[in-house]
């Protein structure tokens, strides 16, 4: 969990804070996600993954989804400084150009570019009570 705001290079690469390394482990998988994110997944979070989507039925809908979201997956490691290398097809999806901000999400990574963020962040701030409300059907106070 948490938000963290970084700058990717000129060939790619972008630097993963030192406590988030860690539990990525040495390899792990980046991918385009939803919302024009990239997903970050340890190895044993994505092959859990890849076990839900082997559960799919055969539909037009699912194989479309499974070749956006596959297609874009890429084993990646941290050089010496930390960072990762990003490849072209991801940056592009993503918007990846100089800010960007790196958050938490439950069993993944998001990376985020600081506009595509911002403006989610606007778009979403009023509704997250009635959000919230909706998921859980609990008051949260």
């Amino acid at each position: 969990m948490g938000e963290y705001h970084y700058s990717i290079d000129d060939k790619g690469r972008l630097t993963i804070p030192a406590k988030l390394r860690y539990d990525l482990g040495e390899k792990f998988i980046v991918t385009r996600g939803l919302d024009n994110c990239l997903f970050v997944y340890p190895m044993n979070e994505w092959n859990n993954v890849i076990n839900k989507y082997k559960e799919l039925p055969n539909t037009k809908d699912a194989r479309n989804f499974m070749r956006f979201f596959l297609s874009g997956a890429t084993v990646c490691e941290f050089d010496k400084q930390g960072r990762i290398n990003i490849q072209m097809p991801l940056l592009k999806y993503a918007k990846l150009t100089k800010d960007c901000v790196i958050i938490g999400v439950n069993d993944r990574l998001e990376i985020w570019s600081k506009d595509m963020w911002d403006e989610f962040i606007s778009q979403n701030e009023d509704n997250l009570s009635d959000i919230a409300d909706s998921l859980f059907s609990v008051n949260l106070n």
